[in-house]
């Protein structure tokens, strides 16, 4: 069957145009004809396909333990905590939690001990797909023992556990039925790296997003395959290290509160240009309370406030992680984007006032009550 005739039976099976019928087939993540030559802009995807969008998230899954403390531990002192809780956690469990409550069809590819049980279970709860999340025998679930002050700072230790079982980097299975790909680091760096690769060269490639925590060596930042990336999410300080990995004496990281926003907006459009980076990746630059900055190529750096809080703050722990998977979810759903992070940050908001990593994303019909 030649590419004319297969479009007009889908035209007939859909009882829409045949122009209708060749833009689906064209669009179509399944595609068999696919065009190599052409240069497509992997910042966003067209919302003709958002129907079908699919996320994975390849990333951890942690047992997070948080002690409850006056104020964070300086070096030398100790202690006593006012109370211990156990919660679900891991940037990648998180991540792909937030995608699920913000409405985006996710699944995380992971691995628990049989001590992780219960987080598997409550990623189901919220509609996270589990098949790849493998179960491996005589060893632990990731930890982070996470001390949570009464100002709401936190300061985070963790044990790879499980996260580090790596019989093979590469994907076991194909990248074809997903569109999207959310990666962060805490699994090995070379398993990470083989995703990206992978969802680059997928035809066509894949949204990937890159949330670099904990931030890898100058080493590894120099090598990264920066060209396989479409979104780069960052806070301040992350920027800053990756402007000095890349021989820049800027470093937004360490600027005065009211210089913040300016030096890093120049640290953005610095890094933007810098030959290790890739001209082809959209930068989000996170500020805590004082919002975000975001830069699509091509465009001058935007800025957007922090949304206003109800209540006071509770925990900011999963605030980034809440952001990362709010924004994929966003892309997914072909919101524009500035609308896409303007519900990202009504959904951090909602988080900080709540407490633990997971348990705190809100869903998306909470957000979209406080956007009301």
């Amino acid at each position: 069957m030649d590419r004319t005739e297969l479009v007009s039976k889908i035209a007939i099976f859909v009882n829409c145009p045949s122009s209708s019928a060749f833009q689906f087939l064209h669009l179509s993540h399944h595609i068999l004809f696919f065009p190599s030559h052409v240069s497509y802009n992997r910042t966003s995807l067209p919302s003709v396909m958002s129907t079908s969008s699919r996320c994975l998230v390849r990333g951890s899954v942690n047992i997070d333990e948080f002690f409850h403390l006056p104020h964070i531990v300086r070096p030398g002192e100790t202690i006593s905590s006012t109370g211990l809780t156990k919660r679900a956690g891991g940037k990648g469990a998180n991540q792909a939690f937030a995608v699920a409550r913000a409405g985006g069809q996710v699944e995380l590819d992971g691995a628990i001990g049989d001590d992780g049980i219960w987080v598997k279970e409550m990623l189901e709860s919220a509609g996270v797909g589990t098949d790849k999340l493998k179960i491996v025998k005589d060893e632990v679930t990731g930890r982070a023992v996470i001390q949570s002050a009464a100002d709401g700072e936190n300061s985070i230790v963790l044990h790879a556990g499980a996260n580090y079982y790596l019989p093979s980097p590469t994907p076991t299975t194909s990248l074809a039925t997903y569109t999207h790909l959310l990666v962060q680091n805490e699994v090995p760096l070379s398993s990470t790296l083989a995703y990206l690769t992978a969802a680059g060269q997928s035809s066509p490639p894949l949204t990937s997003v890159f949330n670099p925590s904990p931030m890898l060596t100058p080493a590894q930042l120099r090598e990264f395959p920066w060209k396989h990336l479409s979104w780069l999410i960052v806070n301040e300080g992350e920027l800053g290290d990756l402007l000095l990995a890349f021989g820049s004496s800027a470093n937004p990281g360490e600027a005065k509160e009211d210089e913040l926003q300016a030096k890093a907006s120049a640290g953005i459009l610095e890094l933007h240009e810098n030959d290790y980076f890739s001209k082809n990746v959209g930068i989000i630059c996170t500020l805590g309370a004082k919002g975000i900055l975001y830069y699509e190529p091509g465009k001058e750096v935007g800025y957007l406030p922090a949304a206003k809080l109800q209540n006071p703050v509770k925990d900011t722990t999963g605030a980034g992680d809440c952001f990362a998977g709010y924004f994929v979810a966003g892309l997914m759903s072909g919101k524009s984007l500035q609308d896409a992070l303007k519900t990202c940050l009504v959904a951090c908001g909602i988080c900080v006032e709540n407490e633990g990593a997971m348990e705190s994303v809100p869903t998306l019909n909470a957000v979209k009550e406080r956007l009301a």
